[in-house]
């Protein structure tokens, strides 16, 4: 059983991973700054005075360590690819890999190459000719900072898309409400309510008939793709509302134990939405 004691100083490793994940975020959200592009929405300003070179070492080697047990337990000779990966990104940092990411990548080598393909889990090799800023950029980013550089809800890396939330777009007082909401909660279950976090943007791009009939998708990069969760006006609140109506409405089709859930996540999320001041 894990303990979570503050009087005691422990931490719980799901916190250890999630204070890991916020330090590369404010880490690399610096370094994107240094290179004119936004980081992360909710990253917290640097308080150490160590140059930033060092930061970015310091804050991958803290991040990877924990992920030795996860996302990379199958890897082969995971500490060594770790080593490479860290080499590589403080020499984009020295080297302008973050002004001009497709430039770098194209500097590197197969073998270097092959450590970036295998850090972020891609299934074929990179062919940055085709890549989009993106797409480039979040390669020369750990996972857990990747970043929504064009806005559209996605979380570009190399080819592939990915959804995540809170993501680098979203609200400061939206991501710690989360947070503060699915604490505790396993990986499966956070993972559930990420997924409807974006289901605005999702289905924004699912069009049908008269008739009511699926017509159409609109793919990610196109240029019709729409994500309405970066309108300003886009309220987290009454999206909240919304799903707790939803709950109510089909309250006799959903399973007891899940409605329970549901319910209490979004009443959790929408009050802790309102006390951090959040629209």
């Amino acid at each position: 059983m894990e303990i979570s004691d503050s009087t005691t100083g422990y931490r719980t490793l799901q916190q250890r991973r999630s204070d890991a994940e916020h330090s590369l975020q404010n880490v690399f959200s610096e370094v994107l700054a240094g290179a004119g592009h936004a980081g992360y929405a909710s990253a917290e300003p640097l308080e150490s005075d160590e140059p930033l070179q060092t930061q970015i070492q310091e804050s991958w080697d803290g991040w990877f360590q924990l992920e030795l047990q996860g996302r990379y337990r199958t890897t082969e000779a995971p500490r060594e690819l770790g080593k490479q990966y860290g080499d590589l990104i403080q020499n984009a940092y020295k080297n302008g890999g973050y002004v001009a990411p497709k430039a770098y990548l194209s500097s590197l080598s197969k073998d270097q190459m092959a450590v970036v393909q295998g850090i972020h889990h891609l299934a074929n090799p990179i062919q940055v000719d085709t890549l989009s800023e993106e797409g480039a950029m979040n390669l020369l980013i750990p996972p857990a900072a990747q970043v929504d550089m064009n806005r559209d809800g996605l979380t570009q890396s190399g080819a592939a898309w990915g959804l995540r939330f809170p993501d680098s777009t979203t609200p400061k007082p939206v991501a710690e409400a989360f947070e503060a909401a699915t604490e505790g909660m396993d990986w499966g279950e956070r993972s559930l309510y990420e997924l409807q976090m974006k289901l605005p943007t999702l289905l924004a791009n699912f069009h049908v008939d008269e008739s009511g009939a699926f017509a159409y998708q609109v793919e990610p990069g196109d240029p019709r793709f729409v994500n309405p969760m970066a309108d300003p006006e886009y309220s987290y609140v009454d999206y909240a509302d919304s799903y707790l109506s939803y709950l109510e409405a089909f309250k006799s089709r959903i399973d007891p134990i899940q409605y329970a859930k549901g319910k209490a996540f979004w009443t959790d999320f929408q009050n802790e939405l309102i006390a951090n001041g959040a629209s």
